[in-house]
């Protein structure tokens, strides 16, 4: 039987805009909970969390770390988020396996663009949250101000459960308004203390404000709040739980998490008010048919597991982080993943960097398994006898890309396995190679994140690549209709060449080759050689060498030798007679077109609309999801090579897009010379 039961669980993220202090607060309550014998701080690069050497280096959380504790009989997995919007694909993948958060905001500047969007992204998901308003000791913070802040942004229901005691070098504790308890800070740690005399009227009026909201939650206890009767301290935690967990109420909690002030009282509350993974609806899922089921988060229950991050480590190899939904995982079980069936050979509990042994991980606990083959994010593991799949996470579109190119040809074996493992740990990252135009892409949701995985390869993987900005893919096509002849003739005894064709040449919705040849000037046995040639010359246009698209080509004359006649000779006769036509036939340069979707507050439409406006984009309709603006448009993919960091300055890193291949699209012709001077292609 697993050490923990479903109802002794609790999964928790944390979140929160960039340096308000996530790390810290992980590292605090790990010490509260005696995980860890002292607590680690980010300068001193010590923390169970940030062990990379690129967040060591650069002080700031890049990837999901998961750490647990014990406390009060109950096991807290917690999950420290990056707060930089380049890793978003980590959030989308943990929010997917968690529901409770604990959303940080440094008390000393107030909600950040950061934290309203990791604020949209837990109510989006319907997870349960509570505020921390950390920093509470910083010179200048006016907790009323601030809370009128997070209820303007965040939430009309966002309620004090908590009050400060002092203000800034002075904060040495806070007031639990629902137990109109007091935890001072004695200058080592916190202990239970007297509630301040001149405190007492504004706590009793927040708790009274409190006890309001319990009332509103059922019937009967409106009724005795109206007769004028006591809630029970019970009936108080289960009215706040069932308003914490319908998103009715959102918690407000106040602390410094450097100085463990709030620490232990966010230990109980997450025992009280967040949600044990069996008190959840069941996981939707399909079965081996197709077939939609549901899986309880109950021991009884099949095995199945979803894998929501994965590590590449020198010792262990791959590491894929699990969330048990169902049923126990055991050491020695055979698990049916992605079509085959394999035996679990190891399974751990994470703690950071460290893995620790188990035998076996309950349903609703979080653990590890390794040595797995192709085992990847986004993958379910469940029992052979009962196959049931997932839906995977959908993760953002690469965005942004940039060429690379290796300064050591010898690393050219090492470099794709390396790229290979960084998409294995950040699914939002992307490779391609674009054989026109000879580059090496590696795309991602932004130009930093391109550059961090570029530091990844050389801090961690020891390849130094140059960086540059990728080629667009332009082509070329005709306007009109013309013909020609091609003649190639070589006859100076003995075998010869010889073939003459004439073709026409018009515009298509693809390329396309017809014969219309009458009395037989072209031999039937030559027309493949004629329709070779038609399709080679397409391959490299006339105006700067991109490919050729949306041409027919028909045969509709010709020449020919009796003994000088073979297929090169009139494979060659129909490209020049592409060559001779194509001035005939208003040639035109495409450019690609893309469908972006941006996503933008409102505040920032107008603004945007604007600015797309000058990169000759086509807005295809505005539309309204979760609270936000959805802009789709046609756009040039020459104008958008940067349009993620033009639109994060533009909407104060509000925003983001997707985008995907529309279609290819004539330039206009005020540009149609620049482009043939910048983009030539040499086919020599």
């Amino acid at each position: 039987m697993p050490a923990f039961k479903p109802e002794n669980i609790r999964n928790v993220a944390i979140l929160g805009h960039q340096g308000s202090g996530k790390t810290t607060l992980m590292e605090g309550l790990l010490y509260e909970g005696k995980a860890i014998p002292e607590k680690g701080t980010v300068e001193r690069k010590t923390t169970d969390t940030d062990y990379l050497p690129e967040e060591q280096k650069r002080q700031m959380s890049l990837q999901c770390a998961v750490a647990s504790l014990t406390y009060k009989g109950t096991k807290i997995n917690l999950l420290d988020m990056p707060g930089n919007d380049d890793f978003i694909g980590e959030i989308i993948g943990v929010t997917r396996i968690i529901k409770g958060a604990v959303l940080v905001i440094d008390a000393s500047v107030g909600v950040q663009v950061g934290t309203v969007k990791h604020w949209k992204t837990l109510h989006r998901r319907g997870i349960p949250t509570i505020i921390y308003l950390n920093k509470m000791d910083k010179e200048g913070v006016d907790f009323d101000a601030v809370l009128d802040e997070v209820r303007a942004k965040l939430g009309k229901n966002a309620v004090p459960f908590a009050y400060p005691l002092g203000h800034g070098d002075k904060f040495d504790g806070l007031i639990n308004v629902v137990e109109l308890k007091a935890r001072i800070f004695n200058g080592k740690e916190c202990v239970d203390g007297e509630i301040h005399p001149d405190k007492k009227a504004k706590v009793l009026e927040l708790h009274n404000t409190i006890v309001e909201e319990v009332a509103k939650t059922d019937d009967a206890l409106l009724e005795k709040f109206f007769g004028g009767e006591e809630f029970t301290p019970d009936e108080i935690h289960a009215s706040l739980r069932k308003g914490v967990l319908s998103g009715e109420l959102i918690p407000v909690l106040v602390g410094a998490a450097d100085k463990g002030i709030g620490l232990q009282t966010m230990l109980d509350m997450f025992i009280e008010y967040l949600p044990s993974p069996d008190s959840l609806k069941p996981i939707e899922a399909v079965d081996g048919n197709g077939n939609p089921v549901e899986r309880e988060t109950k021991l009884e229950e099949p095995m199945s597991a979803y894998v929501f991050k994965t590590l590449v480590d020198p010792y262990y190899g791959t590491i894929n982080m699990i969330k048990v939904n169902s049923g126990v995982l055991k050491v020695g079980d055979d698990v049916y993943v992605n079509g085959n069936v394999q035996k679990v050979s190891a399974l751990y509990s994470i703690q950071g960097k460290k893995l620790d042994t188990v035998q076996e991980i309950g349903a609703g606990d979080i653990g590890a398994v390794t040595r797995m083959d192709d085992i990847v994010s986004t993958n379910t593991l469940c029992s052979p006898k009962s196959v049931i799949e997932y839906k995977p996470v959908k993760y953002p579109t690469a965005v942004a890309y940039k060429a690379i190119t290796l300064t050591n040809k010898a690393n050219e074996a090492k470099l794709g396995v390396a790229i290979k493992k960084l998409i294995l740990e950040d699914p939002t990252l992307e490779m391609r190679r674009n054989d026109e135009t000879k580059q090496l892409l590696l795309g991602g949701v932004s130009s930093s994140h391109v550059d961090f995985a570029v530091n990844k390869l050389k801090d961690i993987y020891k390849i130094d690549v140059l960086v540059e900005a990728p080629k667009i893919v332009y082509r070329e096509s005709i306007k009109a209709k013309g013909e020609a002849e091609g003649s190639y003739k070589k006859q100076n005894g003995g075998s010869g060449f010889y073939g003459v064709v004439t073709m026409r040449f018009e515009p298509a919705k693809e390329n396309e080759f017809a014969e219309e040849v009458f009395g037989g000037a072209v031999p039937k046995n030559f027309f493949p050689a004629v329709e070779k040639g038609f399709y080679e010359a397409l391959q490299h246009g006339p105006l700067a060498g991109f490919p050729v698209l949306g041409v027919k080509g028909t045969l509709i004359d010709g020449k020919y030798h009796p003994v000088d006649s073979n297929e090169q000779a009139f494979r060659m006769a129909a490209i020049l007679s592409f060559q001779n036509a194509v001035p005939k036939c208003k040639p035109i340069i495409l450019e690609p077109i893309l469908r972006i979707r941006v996503n933008v507050d409102q505040e920032y439409t107008g603004a945007v609309l604007g600015d797309l406006s000058t990169k000759r984009a086509r807005v295809q309709g505005i539309d309204e999801k979760d609270g936000a603006q959805v802009i789709e448009a046609l756009v040039p993919e020459a104008e958008v090579v940067d349009y993620a960091s033009q639109l994060k300055a533009l909407t104060r890193a509000s925003g983001f897009y997707n985008r995907e291949f529309y279609a290819y699209e004539e330039v206009p012709e005020f540009l149609k010379d620049k482009v043939i001077a910048e983009n030539r292609i040499d086919n020599n």
